[in-house]
């Protein structure tokens, strides 16, 4: 069994024990009473013309199966807010709750801090989880190529739209990109670090961003540890990076995000 198989058991039996307390119609009637989704497309530069700066998705993680613990975050609403003041376009909530010690708890309180998209950070496996995802505020969900089948993709995009939320697509092979595309994905994440393994190859990110479609979103996930990997990325086709281990480690994380900002910025200035 592989790390993703086993995080996706865990995931499966968190997620009954929570149907018992919140049915799928409560939960659908939660949805419908909850504020409409933000735009997260248009705030990663959906629309080329907007695409001139490299855009952070910022993540609130407390710990992870490679690295264990890596910050108590005990107020990720003064978290998040430092987050959007630094500049960050997404914020993204871990709310898987074995490996990553989050909770939709963290969800509903960063909702109520700021007020830029949200990513619900999770592994999605049913459709009761978006249905969930939105009845605590998330604009965007993840979808995990290599978690999913063809038919789960194209029907958990689906699902997600018609609630108004956007959907990040994580690849990680030539062949997932091929399934993103498939699926019409507008959002595709190379993570550079193998699921599967915990292995991390930050190589990866330019031998695979250049077959993403043209007209896409383009996220670099996971091995930012400092303004060079911000570069790296940005000039290797990346429109925006998701960090999480480098901000939430770091004292001062709206300034962080500032340098990656600005990093970024400048070697896309160079590709173009």
């Amino acid at each position: 069994m592989t790390v993703l198989d086993d995080i996706v058991v865990g995931v499966r039996e968190d997620m009954e024990a929570r149907r018992h307390l919140v049915g799928l119609d409560e939960l659908k009637a939660r949805a419908a009473d909850t504020a409409p989704a933000l735009d997260a497309w248009a705030a990663l530069g959906g629309p080329s013309a907007s695409r001139a700066d490299l855009k952070v998705i910022a993540e609130i993680k407390r710990r992870s199966p490679s690295k264990g613990d890596l910050a108590s975050i005990a107020d990720p609403a003064e978290l998040a807010r430092q987050y959007a003041d630094g500049g960050a376009s997404v914020i993204s909530v871990l709310t898987e709750e074995r490996r990553f010690n989050g909770s939709l708890a963290d969800l509903d309180t960063v909702r109520a801090a700021v007020g830029i998209p949200l990513l619900r950070k999770d592994f999605t496996v049913e459709e009761y989880q978006i249905w969930e995802a939105r009845a605590h505020g998330a604009d965007l969900i993840l979808l995990i190529v290599a978690a999913l089948s063809d038919a789960q993709l194209q029907e958990f995009s689906a699902l997600s739209h018609e609630l108004g939320m956007n959907v990040l697509v994580e690849t990680h092979t030539p062949e997932e990109i091929e399934r993103a595309a498939a699926a019409q994905a507008r959002i595709i994440g190379v993570n550079v670090r193998n699921l599967k393994t915990l292995d991390v190859d930050r190589s990866l990110f330019a031998s695979l961003a250049g077959s993403i479609p043209p007209g896409a979103v383009v996220v670099a996930e996971s091995g930012v540890r400092n303004a060079d990997d911000v570069a790296h990325y940005a000039s290797n086709g990346a429109h925006a990076i998701l960090v999480g281990e480098a901000l939430v480690s770091d004292a001062t994380p709206r300034e962080r995000i500032s340098e990656f900002k600005a990093a970024g910025a400048a070697a896309m200035a160079v590709r173009t």
